[in-house]
């Protein structure tokens, strides 16, 4: 019987774990079983020939789980050829066969319930199924209705019956950790001694099943399940213990049989199948008056104690001295007590499934939550949802950092995964350079039309992947270098092509050059200087010498080049000699699109939000207005909505069906100050997070029962709401949702009271202020504020360098903990719960010749502590200590020695257990921590000498000999220690000893490994003295206009500078805040600044810009 389409169906239900429903195959190996494992459903076919030897048709597929719970499932098998349709109740997976093979043979018989006989080819388990099927259906006959009617082709083994008589058994769900129990009396046992026996099942690695009080006080029994193994412990007094244990993974949610009996001097312990485990005793033993399963009651009962958490799952089967216990006699009082239970069902739920891990993030669970693993995924996130990674190199260069080789995430927490790209940022534009698996040149002799020479070409990147990068970047170009001699590229007499290249799309293209698809042109036609200007390319001339027609693909739309054809090196003398470049795009079209509102009841409305499990939206904003909304979706009840809500706050609010949720991130600055403002807001089945700034991250996790998806069905409006009420006015920029940005440019050139881009001179895609340095407006300009920038300068560009002796050291004391970072919501919903993660970001520049030294260390109040030191051999250690009762973490990228007396960039992020290591350029490292506990409490961190004795020897060895070199552009998280040490020496938190002399490695870095000469516009002083002066102020001049000198006689102009420098000196002494027509350095915005900052952690720094001498346009904001 060979089939290319079949429909299974049927309903079940069993109380047994494992057991083949269906088995069916045929002579050449083609086989269907569908059978329980682990109670999932497990189905595994294969239509291949398993004669021949290298079969690749098996497919094995599982799905659901607990079905061993006594309620009846439905399952259904479609198949169409390779499209295979598997559901279970509502859980339905679609998937495609492997191999050759498109049609089922069944040769034999099909079986249902078992197979009757052992070693069959295809056999996976051979446990028959134990339990009641009905309504089953094989491509529409009724097997149980021929079976009935003892049709001939229909045959019964072992003990088939025609009604579902299993008997229900009793269970109890322990519904609480810390209160449930259940108590039974001891009954007497003839033979002396007890035994007891019962099954459980559970998700949590630990807990209480059972504990008793012996005759001989104080002694006691417990068995509980510790770190997911059963585990026996004879408590024979307060100090005294002994124990044993047996079993894995215990709470991997099965029924498991446990079982104790004492007989003479020893006890027993039984877990499964598995082999006993033994415990000697003392003397004879004899349980007290009562057992208790699963806790202890709150009560102080002797001989009864929690020891860590109280058993939450469920149980069935007691039977004590061999006597069965009857659960509906406790339940209705009349047998033993209990508190917290929940009697006849078995609560028990999987919530791994669906499985709601992004990215390929695995599941595991508790009873009452879910956890996801993201190691390895390259995304973050309670669901492992956030790309751990930036969307392009233009986001990586926001962030400070300089060329090298980077994983992007082009669609950000999109479906795409992170590539890895080079990131060229020593050119003004900042360069992606793709590269592909044939970059060196090659000749091609020998190929014709009918045969040509064909290369494909595979990136770094997938097609998807490619096809993000290229629409997100502003330009895109690939080199194609081509050289013939008697080859042309096309027919001279008809002008068909006989060599082209094959598009992105997979379309055939014939132009060589330039931006015009199409034209079959090269680049000389172009530019008009083919050596023969009867053809379109140089080439087409067909001589017997090298010509040249190499030239620059530019329209992104074709890029980048997948295949190239060359058909005409097959005559004498005829060669060709190609090259293609790798696809280099620059710019990131998406971080300035941007939409001006200016009408409070004028939006942009685009389609529904898709965000039903998930959700993350971030944007930015500059406003004038007290308030307004962001954006908005609604449902029939549902809702999301992010908006200003006060000049002061922005709130996140959102309701999936449990009520809604409000959460709202204070700033202590108001935020309607017309410059730029960045928020993010994720909400996902497990948690909501809101992010304003740099202002501390809030977190809120989801409640573990209740509605999970966010269901919406109106129009998604932003800047308004569809009521045209509590609209926005001002900017928004760079909107982005799951992955996506949202064109608001394009969408508001045909929207009424909102304009296309945004006034300003903050808001171009220039790089006006460097190393995340943030741009503020101001009416004559703009001034760059680098006080969250390790670096400084009227462009945050200038290196800040400190060169150390052996008893140098800068400590930084943070003002207040960095439990701050809870930032407790004000306004949320009682069913969320706040929550935090655990995050640290570190960069700093070193250069030195000793070993062991100490580099960096940060400590906090309860002894956790990071380390950064070179060994004794010169090799890079990080250490991370974050348990006290715990080794650290410690981890050695490379044995080769950093003490080289060469300068190397260290940059360090953690999010949560994943640390990720770059040293310089080309070396980018990942390590997982034994615990992604967070970094509690921050006390102080320290460069250089640290003489505390509360860390490991190692650590204490290499801070005992300090540090000899200079340290540059140290950066923890948005904080800048050596910056503010050398702008606050008077501060209380910043304490210097020892001798510095601040210093200019720091530029030598970055114009030797990170940023080519041409980035540095200003002047970097060198050898500036010590510390004590560093404070002084340093001038600097921003403009790009022309100043025409005219000479004048000596006295004149000598009289004319006079008098600017005494004009000059007297502004600075009368200086506020208030901005200035004429370019200069507000050093008075230090101390101004810092006077009303909530957290003065050092001096804010800012340059103003003229704009009456910078070449940008001065547009003023018209929206205010």
């Amino acid at each position: 019987m060979s089939t290319v389409k079949d429909v299974i169906s049927l309903r079940f239900k069993s109380r047994q774990a494992e057991g083949v429903l269906l088995h069916g195959e045929g002579q050449r190996g083609n086989y269907i079983t569908l059978e329980l494992h682990r109670a999932r459903l497990a189905l595994y076919l294969n239509l291949d020939d398993t004669r021949l030897r290298f079969s690749s048709g098996r497919v094995a597929v599982t799905l659901s789980s607990l079905l061993d719970d006594q309620h009846w499932h439905s399952v259904l098998i479609e198949r169409f050829n390779k499209q295979v349709n598997l559901t279970v109740d509502t859980h339905t997976q679609h998937f495609r066969t492997k191999g050759e093979g498109d049609s089922l043979e069944v040769d034999y018989e099909l079986s249902f319930g078992g197979i009757p006989l052992p070693g069959k080819p295809g056999t996976f388990l051979r446990k028959n199924f134990h339990g009641c099927m009905e309504n089953l259906y094989y491509n529409g006959i009724n097997i149980i209705d021929l079976a009935k009617r003892r049709k001939p082709q229909i045959y019964s083994v072992g003990n088939v019956t025609f009604s579902c008589s299993e008997p229900q058994l009793v269970s109890t769900t322990f519904l609480s950790s810390s209160s449930s129990f259940l108590s039974l009396p001891a009954t007497l046992s003839a033979s002396g001694g007890f035994a007891v026996r019962f099954q459980f099942r559970t998700w949590n690695p630990d807990g209480l099943l059972l504990s008793t009080r012996l005759a001989l006080e104080p002694q006691r029994l417990e068995l509980q399940i510790s770190n997911s193994r059963l585990r026996l412990t004879h408590h024979m007094s307060d100090q005294q213990k002994e124990e044993v244990s047996t079993g894995h993974r215990v709470n991997d949610g099965l029924w498991h049989s446990a079982s104790l009996s004492s007989r003479g001097l020893q006890v027993t312990m039984t877990l499964d199948n598995e082999p006993s485990s033994t415990m000697e005793l003392g003397d004879h033993m004899e349980a007290g008056d009562s057992l208790y399963f699963g806790g202890c009651p709150s009560l102080n009962v002797s001989g009864c104690e929690n020891p860590t958490l109280a058993f939450q799952g469920c149980m069935r089967l007691f039977s004590i001295n061999s006597q069965p216990m009857d659960l509906n006699l406790v339940h209705q009082g009349r047998l033993g007590d209990y508190k917290e239970l929940q009697f006849d069902t078995c609560s028990i739920h999987d919530r791994c499934l669906p499985n709601f891990c992004e990215h390929g993030g695995q599941c595991s669970q508790s009873w009452s939550c879910f956890y996801c693993d993201c190691s390895g995924t390259g995304y973050t996130g309670a669901t492992c949802h956030n790309s751990i990674y930036e969307a392009s190199c233009e986001a990586y260069r926001l962030t400070g950092s300089s060329s090298g080789l980077f994983s992007i995430d082009p669609d950000g927490s999109g479906p795409l995964g992170p590539t890895q790209v080079y990131c060229n940022m020593t050119e003004n534009k900042v360069w992606t350079v793709v590269i592909h698996n044939s970059t060196d040149p090659v000749r091609v002799q020998g190929s014709t039309l009918q045969n040509p020479y064909i290369m494909k070409f595979n990136y770094s990147a997938s097609p998807e992947q490619l096809m993000a990068l290229v629409s997100r970047s502003e330009q895109c170009q690939q080199e194609v270098m081509y050289s013939c001699r008697k080859s042309r590229l096309f027919n001279t007499r008809d002008g068909s092509p006989l060599s082209w290249w094959v598009d992105q799309g997979g379309e055939r293209r014939t132009y060589w050059g330039g931006f015009l698809p199409g034209v079959q042109q090269c680049s000389c036609s172009l530019e008009e200087n083919c050596m023969d200007m009867n053809y379109f390319c140089n080439c087409d001339a067909d001589t017997d010498s090298w010509a040249n027609d190499t030239g620059v693909l530019s329209y992104k739309e074709h890029l980048p080049v997948s295949e190239i054809v060359i058909g005409d090196t097959n005559r004498t003398g005829s060669e060709a000699l190609y090259r293609i470049g790798p696809l280099r795009c620059y710019g990131d079209k998406s971080v300035w699109n941007a939409a001006s509102f200016y009408q409070e009841s004028s939006y942009l409305h685009f389609p529904t939000l898709q965000a039903e499990l998930s959700a993350d939206i971030s944007f930015y904003f500059k406003t004038s207005a007290p308030s307004g909304v962001f954006l908005e979706n609604v449902g029939l009840k549902d809702f999301i909505r992010v908006e200003l809500s006060s000049p002061f706050a922005v709130t996140f609010s959102f309701d999936v069906g449990n009520g809604p949720v409000v959460q709202a991130i204070k700033s202590h600055m108001p935020l309607n100050d017309r410059q730029w403002h960045y928020v993010r807001a994720e909400r996902s089945v497990k948690e909501a997070s809101l992010q304003v700034d740099q202002l501390p991250l809030r977190f809120l996790e989801a409640p573990s029962e209740g509605h999970l998806r966010l269901r919406l069905n109106s129009q998604l409006f932003v800047g308004g709401t569809a009521a045209r009420q509590r609209g926005f006015l001002g900017c928004i920029r760079t909107l982005t949702i799951n992955g996506v940005t949202f064109n608001l440019e394009e969408r508001a050139k045909m929207t009424p009271g909102v304009s296309a881009g945004c006034p300003g001179h903050c808001s171009g895609s220039s790089s006006l202020c460097h190393n995340s340095g943030r741009c503020i407006e101001k009416n004559s300009g703009y001034i760059c504020d680098c006080s969250q920038s390790a670096y400084g300068g009227p462009s945050c560009k200038e290196e800040v360098s400190v060169s150390f002796n052996r008893e140098s050291s800068v400590t930084y004391t943070f003002q207040e903990p960095f439990s701050v970072m809870q930032n407790r919501s004000f306004q949320a919903s009682s069913v969320y719960r706040g929550n935090s993660r655990a995050r640290e970001n570190m960069a700093f520049i070193f250069m030195t010749t000793q070993s062991p030294a100490m580099l960096l260390t940060v400590s906090t109040f309860s002894q956790q502590y990071i380390a950064v030191i070179l060994a004794r051999n010169g090799s890079l250690q990080i250490w991370y200590h974050l348990h006290v009762d715990r080794r650290p973490d410690v981890f050695s990228p490379r044995p080769s020695s950093l003490a080289d007396g060469h300068l190397h960039r260290i940059r360090i992020h953690r999010e949560g257990k994943d640390v990720y290591l770059q040293i310089d350029k080309d070396m980018n490292l990942k390590y997982s921590l034994s615990s992604d506990t967070e970094f509690i409490s921050i006390k102080s961190l320290t460069l250089g000498k640290v003489t505390v004795d509360t860390m490991d020897e190692e650590v204490m060895r290499a801070g005992s000999k300090g540090f000899i070199g200079c340290l540059s552009s140290v950066q923890f998280n948005h904080m800048a220690p050596l910056k503010a040490a050398l702008l606050n020496r008077a501060s209380s938190l910043v304490s210097v000893r020892g001798h510095l002399v601040e210093s200019n490695c720091g530029a030598l870095a970055d114009s030797t490994i990170f940023h080519s000469q041409s980035d540095h516009s200003e002047t970097v002083g060198r050898g500036r003295g010590p510390l004590r002066n560093a404070s002084q102020s340093n001038y600097a001049v921003i403009g790009a206009g022309v100043v025409s000198a005219v000479v004048f006689i000596t006295l004149c102009v000598v009289a004319v500078m006079t008098r600017f420098l005494y004009q000059h000196r007297q502004a600075q002494r009368d200086a506020s805040i208030k901005e200035k027509e004429h370019p200069t350095n507000l050093e008075t915005a230090y101390r101004r600044e810092a006077s009303y900052r909530a957290e003065p952690a050092y001096r804010t720094e800012f340059h103003l810009h003229d704009c009456h001498s910078s070449t940008l346009n001065d547009n003023r904001e018209y929206y205010i």
